[in-house]
């Protein structure tokens, strides 16, 4: 059933960036082509900060998550022009952080060898796991406005590349009368890498992205098959 799922959004995800693809070369045929004055460098998204709404898909019904969950990546990225096209290659570096809120439930990763979804030990009035990734954003770039990249029309595709740079769960409860913070440090059962493909359409400095992990949130027999998205605003300039 998950494998079935996880195959259907990846068809609908490589559906999407095929039409993206198909509007870009239409848009750039039908555009005129504008001239870049010598003296003026444009502006090349060099910095993204991404707001996202974060999930789980695929997570089993004996998991619930709460509220909304929320991501922050923010990039620095190098915009490599293709020739005299409207196209362009970015590669970046960055972080990026995940946090999705539990329900009346807490993460044991501790003496198990199989992470645990449990009933929650105390009466935490709210209670997450977040994880934070060194990330390295790869992406082809369409921009409208060749001389101010801030302003017109905006698209790309691309990968981002992760690997694990901390994890921790964090339950807040009273005791007492007084707010009382359980925090657990631990990478264990999760998966080093992340690898997600991902899209974004906007004008000038905002946009809307999506991205969609390519592999688990756990290693491989140390947790529930669950993948990691994410959609949210990105805002990117200079």
């Amino acid at each position: 059933m998950y494998l079935c799922f996880s195959i259907y959004i990846l068809l609908i995800f490589m559906k999407a960036l095929k039409l993206i693809i198909i509007s870009l070369l239409a848009i750039t045929n039908a555009t005129f082509a504008q001239s870049t004055p010598t003296s003026e460098k444009p502006a090349s998204d060099f910095l993204m900060v991404q707001l996202g709404i974060d999930g789980w898909a695929g997570k089993p019904d004996t998991i619930h998550t709460t509220g909304i969950g929320r991501g922050l990546n923010v990039y620095l990225c190098k915009n490599y022009p293709l020739k005299n096209s409207k196209l362009s290659f970015a590669a970046g570096i960055g972080i990026g952080s995940s946090s999705i809120y539990l329900d009346n439930q807490e993460a044991r990763f501790a003496d198990t060898s199989f992470v645990k979804f449990n009933a929650e030990s105390k009466n935490y009035s709210k209670y997450k796991l977040t994880t934070a990734y060194f990330e390295a954003p790869l992406e082809l770039r369409y921009f409208e406005n060749t001389v101010n990249k801030n302003k017109g029309f905006k698209a790309a595709i691309g990968l981002r590349i992760g690997t694990l740079l901390q994890a921790h769960t964090k339950g807040v409860y009273s005791f007492n009368g007084v707010k009382t913070t359980d925090k657990v440090v631990s990478k264990h059962f999760l998966d080093t890498w992340r690898f997600a493909a991902t899209a974004r359409v906007g004008y000038g400095n905002f946009s809307i992205f999506m991205a969609y992990n390519l592999n688990t949130l756990f290693k491989a027999g140390s947790g529930p098959d669950i993948t990691p998205y994410s959609v949210g605003v990105c805002i990117s300039g200079l």
